[in-house]
């Protein structure tokens, strides 16, 4: 029976993360990974593939919208499963890369589930039945997350999908209702969109990303609607029927809807099921999540938990640092470090919403004097070459100090426009200033020049 210093369970971000770091501090390290290859639930079905989808259906929607091209679209017919492959290549680059990464750092790849049989040692079950039992001083379990199933909802991959079988289907639909408005929600609603597909978003809430700012969240809804997405508000289920003809959504109000596709998209699980946790104590919530400390422990010290399955905020940015985090935590017996306050927010609608800092509303209610300076896309230089013009970038900075308190954008390439603003709001001792973005100079033309225009907004506004 092989022995570890550390034992890491699952290769998505967190597990990646905890096993580099573990490796180069010089631990005996094993992974263990039910897939067959390593990249974990974020390369093979979740993040990598539907971002490729997402871009591959940009890319053919700006196709359509270009003046340029506007006499080859007749010829233009492209189905739903062939966007799918085009995230196939990009999947298999990375699957290459991170199993290089194991090798390189010579840490040993199990493959198979993993089961506790007791508290320093698990069982590897492989596909074809064999098994082999490993023990370890500590372990760290970064197993994800699935799509939440309710019990009475019945998932057949062809007419009721989740966000990950979303990805498996081999049709493009006439109609698609996808039920729960979040972050996975309204993406696939804009991609579908996007294909012409007639899309019915059902939000369980009476808005939509509420954590967002308010001016962010109208501009959302206003271009879904735009698109063709109807919006229902306020709308719980009652009842999921597949017929023979596709699916109807029974919700509570007394509405009926019906499409060829229902996209079930409310809520995500810890995948801890079956890996006998239970049995050797570990604490679990109502959602099969781990409850961990701030260094990541879960109530047995030396098992830790990184990533999904521990719930909030279910990001891969986040889960590598806490990866990294619990693997300093295990070698040194101390935390040096802990995930920034505010992470940014990336969301992949069409268009793309990013966000750090505080929204308005917020601000508001702390009674913190700040002003907001604006600029709008359709005034940049840039927008206006690729023709990208909807979307904007808000700045929010205190009246007196003219410390940044949160940027917030939408429109194409938010999540990397965001980053500028991120920069300068983690610097210290007053370089947090919205006099940074009136003194530098910028490319021209760029979407950065946005900072410049929305700082030299704000800055006529204050008095």
């Amino acid at each position: 029976m092989q022995h570890f210093d550390v034992i890491v369970i699952g290769s998505g971000p967190g597990g990646e993360g905890a096993a580099m770091t573990l490796s180069k501090q010089g631990k005996h390290v094993a992974l263990v990974e039910q897939h067959h290859q390593v990249g974990g639930g974020c390369t093979h079905w979740g993040t990598i593939p539907s971002k490729a989808l997402r871009h591959a259906v940009q890319l053919l929607a700006d196709y359509r919208h270009h003046p340029l091209f506007e006499h080859t679209l007749g010829n233009v017919d492209i189905t739903y499963p062939q966007l799918l492959k085009t995230a196939d290549s990009v999947t298999s680059k990375q699957v290459s890369m991170r199993h290089r990464f194991y090798v390189r750092n010579h840490v040993e790849i199990f493959h198979g589930k993993a089961l506790f049989v007791s508290e320093n040692q698990v069982k590897v079950l492989t596909e074809s039945g064999a098994h082999e039992q490993i023990t370890a001083d500590n372990f760290v379990i970064a197993t994800g997350s699935s799509p939440y199933h309710p019990a009475d909802v019945n998932f057949d991959g062809k007419h009721v999908v989740d966000s990950d079988t979303v990805l498996a289907l081999d049709s493009t639909p006439r109609v698609i209702t996808i039920y729960g408005a979040g972050v996975i929600g309204c993406e696939y609603a804009s991609i579908f969109a996007n294909l012409d597909v007639k899309v019915n978003l059902v939000n369980t809430r009476d808005s939509l990303l509420s954590f967002l700012d308010d001016e962010i969240t109208d501009a959302l809804s206003y271009h879904l609607r735009d698109q063709g997405v109807m919006i229902r508000h306020n709308e719980n289920y009652d009842a999921v029927e597949v017929v023979d003809d596709g699916v109807i959504l029974h919700g509570k109000s007394g509405r009926k809807l019906k499409s060829d596709v229902l996209l079930w998209a409310n809520g995500r699980s810890g995948n801890t099921g079956d890996m006998g946790l239970e049995d050797i104590g570990i604490a679990l919530n109502n959602r099969g999540q781990i409850e961990v400390n701030d260094t990541f422990q879960s109530n047995l010290t030396h098992i830790y938990a990184v990533g999904d399955v521990i719930g909030p905020p279910g990001l891969a940015s986040a889960s590598y640092d806490q990866g990294r985090f619990a693997a300093l935590h295990i070698a040194h017996g101390e935390k040096e470090c802990s995930l920034i306050e505010d992470i940014p927010t990336g969301i992949y609608t069409s268009p793309e919403i990013s966000s750090q800092g505080k929204p308005e509303i917020q601000l508001t209610e702390e009674q913190v004097p700040y002003e907001l300076g604006r600029a709008e896309f359709k005034n940049l230089a840039r927008a206006q070459i690729t023709g990208h013009t909807v979307g904007m970038l808000k700045i929010l900075f205190h009246r007196e100090t003219l410390e940044i308190l949160g940027i917030h954008c939408f429109g194409e390439e938010a999540a990397e426009i965001i980053h500028i603003g991120q920069a300068i709001m983690r610097q210290h001792n007053g370089g947090n200033n919205l006099n940074y973005f009136i003194e530098t100079t910028f490319n021209y033309p760029t979407m950065a020049e946005a900072y410049r225009v929305a700082a030299l907004n704000g800055i006529n506004r204050n008095f």
